[in-house]
């Protein structure tokens, strides 16, 4: 059985494997931790800019760290636009090698 976690910014359920766990810092950051392996309490939520957007319009990230004021969370925004900038990159990368793969199966 897959273990199955909720978004705190769609709540959403969704496998563990397809979320990001964050983890409040004892300064009042949250910081991304994409192994999962941090101490503390942690919270998963959906790899996506608007997720996390979704979350602080929500005060989720308070709410599910147990925290006494509401966190500074742009670590995590930081991470996720990273971390869609780098997939934009990965499939303009992989339609540029088909698109190469196509010009020389026509040359042949």
């Amino acid at each position: 059985m897959v273990p199955v976690r909720t978004c705190i910014g769609s709540r959403r359920r969704a496998p563990r494997s397809s979320l990001l766990r964050v983890v409040a810092l004892s300064d009042g950051r949250v910081v991304a931790d994409p192994k999962a392996v941090m101490p503390g309490r942690g919270a998963w939520l959906t790899p996506t800019v608007e997720a996390h957007d979704q979350a602080v319009k929500r005060r989720a990230f308070r709410r599910a760290l147990r925290l006494d004021h509401e966190p500074d969370t742009s670590a995590v925004r930081d991470y996720l636009v990273a971390l869609q900038r780098s997939e934009e990159s990965s499939e303009q990368a992989r339609h540029q090698d088909t698109t190469e793969q196509a010009e020389r199966l026509m040359d042949n």
